[in-house]
């Protein structure tokens, strides 16, 4: 299908300018709309955990022009190995076996680092990027909608998209609070920085109690781990935005007499000034879009980080959402092709988690479940693909891309 060019300018606002909203901005700008991007923060953000990179949105890197970047920006994880309470090796497992990506294919590289390449194609195009900002009021009139800025300011655009993550204010002055919408995946997890005091290089170590997991990530030969404690609970320990404290006691509480290196890291998250904390959860809407506003990425469908698949959802939902509306001069017109396009893949994607949470080898809710993962983790063979790793990857690749007219 190839998008005929717009004829005149349509103003767009992109409210989020994380991974989503710059790739949103590239397609749109390259189209020829008017774009202005408003993040809240300061810039946009570099550091961050690492992510995945898989099936359909290589092609839109690729397409982006970003192939050879991104792959050289590969960390190459090499294993992931599981301990028990006193630190005895259980098994150590190849990265890309456990996760089921394929080394050749799919890339691993700093959240910060990927944010940094789709930021840079539009840093210095005709995108107007505004940060310290952030919607305060939306009215959609039919014709366009006016928006009213933290600030103060009025502006009137055409179409406004929200790409503001899974607690999307865009979301909420759209459709309303956000709990009616939040699938809880029966997890809530802590995420933090320690110095790499184990010399850990190129992977992980997991130790997992029945309920509870604690794991630490280091990227290639880096002084610094990334934490990750993480707990089982059937519902939600909290809404929303949780307070810090709390959510360290609660924690420590979870946690207490925990073996392996569990006491040291419930100190470190103590002192920790990068934790971030929340609940797995996905957000699941009946419809993306409503008047002329529609949301993408988290916004509109978080798979949560158990799909593997968040970011390259957000990349394929931008590449997507940009050439129908490139495709349509109606914004209804437009959403509604994305939405048909892009829901199918979405869903089998959330999808992946929902099976995971059932048979996750990084948190066995059970002594039972915990002692069937240790059984298959010490006889797993390297190369093995179970049906689950084959099923994620047909659905990785599982929408064709179409073809907009700029690839």
């Amino acid at each position: 299908m190839s998008a005929p060019q717009v004829q005149s300018p349509r103003s767009v606002l992109i409210s989020g300018a994380s991974i989503a909203g710059p790739a949103l901005a590239y397609w749109l700008d390259r189209y020829g709309f008017d774009v202005t991007v408003v993040e809240r923060a300061e810039a946009v953000r570099s550091g961050g955990y690492p992510i995945d990179l898989r099936g359909v949105a290589m092609e839109v890197i690729e397409r982006m022009g970003l192939l050879p970047q991104v792959k050289a920006a590969h960390i190459h994880s090499r294993t992931i190995s599981f301990v028990d309470a006193s630190g005895g090796l259980i098994a150590t497992i190849p990265m890309y076996d456990m996760i089921a990506n394929e080394a050749d294919q799919d890339v691993e590289l700093p959240r910060g680092t990927l944010t940094g390449l789709v930021y840079g194609l539009t840093k210095d195009s005709k995108v107007r990027y505004r940060f310290n900002e952030s919607i305060d009021t939306l009215e959609d009139d039919g014709d366009g909608v006016d928006v009213r800025f933290k600030s103060g300011e009025r502006q009137r655009y055409e179409i406004v998209i929200g790409a503001d993550g899974l607690h999307s204010n865009t979301r909420r002055l759209l459709f309303g609070p956000e709990e009616q919408f939040v699938h809880y995946l029966g997890q809530t997890f802590n995420l933090f920085t320690v110095p790499n005091y184990l010399g850990l290089s190129h992977g992980a170590m997991f130790y997992a109690e029945p309920g509870r997991a604690a794991g630490v990530f280091v990227v290639q030969d880096s002084d610094k781990m990334f934490v990750m404690l993480n707990f089982a609970t059937e519902k939600p320990p909290f809404v929303g935005h949780a307070d810090r404290e709390e959510q360290i006691e609660r924690t420590a509480a979870v946690f207490a007499a925990g073996g392996w290196e569990v006491p040291r890291l419930l100190d470190e998250l103590r002192h920790a000034d990068d934790l971030y904390f929340d609940t797995v959860s996905q957000i699941r809407l009946p419809q993306w879009s409503k008047g002329r506003v529609v949301l993408v990425g988290d916004s509109a469908f978080a798979p949560s980080f158990q799909s593997g698949q968040g970011t390259s959802i957000a990349l394929v939902s931008a590449y997507v959402l940009a050439g129908e509306l490139a495709a349509h001069q109606s914004p209804t017109e437009a959403f509604a092709a994305y939405e048909r396009v892009v829901r199918p893949f979405v869903e089998a994607n959330q999808g992946l988690a929902i099976k995971a949470k059932g048979a996750s080898p990084l948190l066995p809710r059970t002594q039972e479940e915990l002692d069937m993962r240790n059984r298959m983790l010490a006889s797993f063979k390297p190369g093995q693909r179970d049906e689950r790793q084959l099923h994620a990857k047909a659905v990785h690749n599982s929408l064709t891309l179409p073809d907009y007219g700029l690839s």
